[in-house]
């Protein structure tokens, strides 16, 4: 499982970087729990990322907008990413979820195939009428993306663990797995979830929360030790899972 962990400036982006995180993840929580950042911040960001380190951007929690998803799609694209990141936020019907993440899928693997795109959608979907996530594996590949997410949208202390059971968890990676898709999972996940989640066998474990100062997300910025830890107990030794 790699580690991202998702800076909203050049400042945290290195302190993610000194702590050990796989993969530098750029947003901006001040709009949202996949809020998109400038892409002046994601191109320098991805100027001091070593590398063998990989980068991804958020393009923004979107309404049913297509256009503006691709179009924004394509922005961080060209900002020199990894992957780039959408959530389904405003979308409760399946095809106009798929619709939308296929012109999002073009617009990047158009500009360039090796850029993988990941589709997200809310473990709290009830909360804010988005569709539901145990779909985002058959969009994701439907779409023909490439990563499978699911986050908090409300960022109130709820998260993944309080929403969803360690089997539903399980059966949305199972089900991506066998779709021939990666599997991120977020969502105010704390440094004790780590080894819970870490043991469910996703790709990817989403932080920002966590790896902040007084584990605030929006006023509390990321430093180093904090990423340290995270990176130290995502590896120590596994332990059994409880379900």
């Amino acid at each position: 499982m790699k580690l991202l962990i998702s800076p909203r400036d050049e400042e945290e982006a290195r302190e993610a970087i000194a702590g050990g995180a796989d993969i530098i993840d750029v947003k901006n929580p001040l709009e949202g729990s996949l809020g998109a950042n400038f892409p002046w911040v994601i191109r320098r960001i991805r100027e001091i990322t070593p590398r063998e380190l990989e980068v991804s951007a958020a393009i923004g929690d979107f309404p049913n907008k297509p256009g503006m998803a691709a179009l924004a799609a394509l922005g961080a694209a060209a900002s020199g990413v990894d992957y780039v990141k959408v959530g389904l936020y405003g979308v409760n019907v399946y095809q106009d979820a798929l619709y939308l993440a296929k012109k999002v899928v073009r617009s990047v693997k158009d500009y360039n195939p090796r850029i993988k795109v990941v589709i997200a959608g809310y473990a709290d979907a009830h909360r804010i009428n988005s569709i539901d996530p145990l779909l985002i594996p058959q969009i994701t590949s439907e779409a023909g993306a490439d990563v499978a997410m699911v986050d908090t949208a409300i960022k109130d202390g709820v998260g993944l663990l309080d929403l969803w059971s360690l089997e539903k968890i399980e059966s949305f990676v199972r089900d991506a797995h066998l779709m021939n898709v990666q599997v991120a999972l977020a969502g105010s996940i704390k440094k004790e979830d780590i080894p819970i989640i870490r043991d469910l066998g996703a790709d990817v474990l989403g932080i920002r929360g966590a790896a902040c100062e007084e584990s605030d997300r929006l006023r509390g910025k990321i430093v180093k030790e904090r990423v340290q830890e995270l990176v130290n107990i995502l590896h120590s030794v596994t332990h059994p899972k409880t379900l």
